[in-house]
């Protein structure tokens, strides 16, 4: 048996599954033998809950910068942030040391005699889910990635390397083990549900199994029928479009064994208002039906500091808040409730035809008519946050000589009669930290537990969901779409469109599906890959200082005084090019795939470059 040390040198129990009944009780302090890992139960559960921690890929709740790279949210922390393209490394994933301790795991396991066969099996499962996780990841962001198997390679010297040196797969290839290692790995894993989601099962491997799926489907579709598909010779890059129908169907039929057989459901609590409902179905952990698998935190070991960077000032628990904030790029995509083109963006009415303002008689009035999952989503003014309203306040329109004029102050500052012209929130044009610049605060991972906000003491055990039944059933949708049964595509879009509380569609196009999966997923770490399997990220980013998606807007409401005007206390809004975001985002053709790393190939010449590198 191959040596596990380096796997277990800082194996200890992992917080992120600490939901887990006992799951993560061992704590391993030292570097472990084979025969002393794999010949006691509980040391064997350390090592698979280590691994479940190492899986942090992408954005998180850690990183609130993370969250501004596209249209959904923006940089308000201090000075500008004037990023126009990106890395060639953003989100990367190449973790081969991952890979090889999971092939560790799966061979100490099997020559175990601490566990049955019984006992064997779920375990065995988890690990091929986690190793078919770590791929998928790899893949998406890089194309083909060489295969590993279940082997566990061992350096012999110099003269052995070329033995460990492997090409590149295909991109199809590598989906395709995907996909089987998924439906390999639901075949041995319980149908059970778990404290907080916080470990695989049966559901969670066919989630995958039907993401990578879309994603093959996608990339087969929409990469051919651009004018220069992105590919290379190999196919390391590029999967043949005669692939994409039978990834329709798995993806289909593994989304809805999901929706038809699994415990998880829609969360629709008749006793809520659709917002509230929206948010809890996403945050809150507690008789969850939606959430198949998240990564979990638990007071007072593993916590998050999302709540505690981003809560809008009036409730914050310490000095921290407004780092990021919601964009109005993002805000646009949540229809109104009545529209003649429902499942599309429309804007915010500011202005009418003659140049005037538009006056509201409320600062929550442009927002309260909208798909209640901005209310769940995004705190904007008048927004309830712990039962609230979000004061948000850029100022004060004025009649001055007949005119209206906008009056800007200090953060809570007010005029000779006691009325506000700037809210201590904000927003403010203003290099400034903790202060709110877009006109919008998250709601949506924001806790509203007191003290979650904190630098330290309790802080926030907000989970991060990786998988959410909604998203199977716009895979569903998506599917059938895609292969011509309109009927199915329509039923299940609507599901998740009832859940919401907006109005059903009667035909489904791909414009409904981009939009749908915008709104319903917002900020979770799916509208970058979404942009780029359906190749459409270089139009939405397409460097356009006048695009409504390539660069970052804000909405800022200011109100109304003016005695004896009959608008005197009513609010306007104005739209404007984010300052601190100066620049359009522009994506470019290189983007679709991160570059292969130099260094990677120096170690292993059989790699090949990607598109454009």
């Amino acid at each position: 048996m191959n040596t596990i040390k380096c796997l277990l040198a800082s194996v200890a129990a992992v917080a992120t599954l600490s939901g887990c009944n006992g799951f993560l009780d061992q704590h391993p302090d030292s570097i472990y033998t084979d025969d002393q890992v794999f010949g006691d139960q509980n040391m064997i559960k350390s090592v698979l809950s280590n691994m479940y921690g190492r899986v942090t890929y992408g954005m998180n709740l850690d990183d609130s910068y993370s969250f501004t790279y596209i249209d959904e949210a923006a940089k308000m922390d201090g000075g500008p942030d004037y990023l126009q393209t990106y890395n060639d490394d953003l989100f990367r994933v190449y973790d081969y040391g991952f890979i090889r301790n999971c092939n560790q795991f799966l061979e100490g396991l099997k020559e175990t005699r601490a566990l049955t066969d019984e006992q064997k099996k779920p375990l065995n499962g988890e690990m091929r889910f986690l190793r078919a996780w770590c791929y998928f990841n790899m893949v998406r962001s890089l194309g083909g990635v060489p295969m590993m198997g279940d082997e566990v390679f061992v350096y012999n010297g110099p003269d052995d390397v070329n033995n460990m040196q492997r090409p590149r797969s295909t991109e199809a290839d590598c989906y395709d083990y995907i996909i089987s290692e998924c439906k390999a790995a639901a075949s041995l894993m319980p149908t059970s549900t778990n404290v907080h989601s916080a470990r695989a099962n049966k559901w969670t491997a066919e989630m995958l199994e039907a993401r990578a799926a879309i994603y093959a489907a996608s990339l087969a579709t929409y990469n051919n029928r651009m004018t220069s598909p992105v590919r290379t010779a190999g196919g390391e890059v590029g999967i043949p479009l005669s692939k994409a129908a039978g990834y329709y169907q798995t993806a289909l039929a593994a989304a809805k064994d999901v929706i038809e057989n699994s415990p998880y459901r829609l969360q629709n609590d008749p006793s809520m208002r659709k917002g509230e409902n929206f948010y809890n179905a996403v945050c809150i952990k507690d008789n969850n039906t939606e959430v198949i698998w998240a990564r979990d935190y638990k007071k007072p070991t593993s916590t998050v500091r999302f709540s505690n960077q981003n809560i809008p000032s009036q409730f914050k628990d310490d000095v921290d808040n407004s780092y990021a904030g919601p964009t109005l790029n993002m805000v646009e995509q949540f229809e109104p409730l009545v529209t003649t083109t429902p499942g599309l963006r429309a804007s915010f009415k500011t202005k009418n035809a003659d140049g005037s303002y538009v006056f509201y008689n409320s600062c929550s009035a442009p927002f309260d008519n909208r798909d209640p999952r901005l209310y769940g989503t995004v705190l904007y003014p008048g927004g309830k946050f712990r039962n609230t309203p979000c004061e948000l306040q850029a100022g004060q329109l004025v009649l001055e000589g007949g005119n209206w004029v906008l009056k800007t102050g200090e953060l809570g500052s007010t005029d000779a009669d006691g009325n506000v012209i700037t809210s201590m929130n904000g927003p403010k044009r203003s290099n400034q930290t903790y202060v709110n610049k877009t006109g919008f605060y998250f709601r949506k991972f924001l806790d509203e537990a007191t003290g979650s906000s904190m630098r330290n003491g309790a802080r926030s055990d907000m989970w991060w969901p990786y998988f959410r039944i909604s998203e199977a059933y716009l895979i569903a949708c998506e599917a059938c779409f895609e292969t011509g049964n309109q009927n199915d595509a329509v039923t299940y879009m609507n599901a998740v469109r009832n859940r919401a509380g907006v109005q059903p569609l009667t035909a489904v196009t791909f414009d409904n599906i981009v939009h749908e999966n915008a709104v319903e997923f917002a900020f979770e770490f799916h509208r970058w890959w979404d942009l780029k399997r359906w190749r459409i990220a270089d139009k939405v980013f397409d460097g356009d200082d006048n695009s409504a998606t390539a660069r970052h807007r804000v909405l800022w409401p200011y109100k109304v005084v003016a005695p004896g005007n009959a608008n005197n206390g009513k609010w306007v809004f104005v739209e404007d090019k984010y300052f601190m975001s100066p620049n359009a985002r522009l994506f470019q053709m290189r983007n679709y795939y991160n570059f292969v790393d130099h260094s990677w190939i120096n170690n292993n010449p059989k790699l090949v470059k990607n598109p454009y590198q």
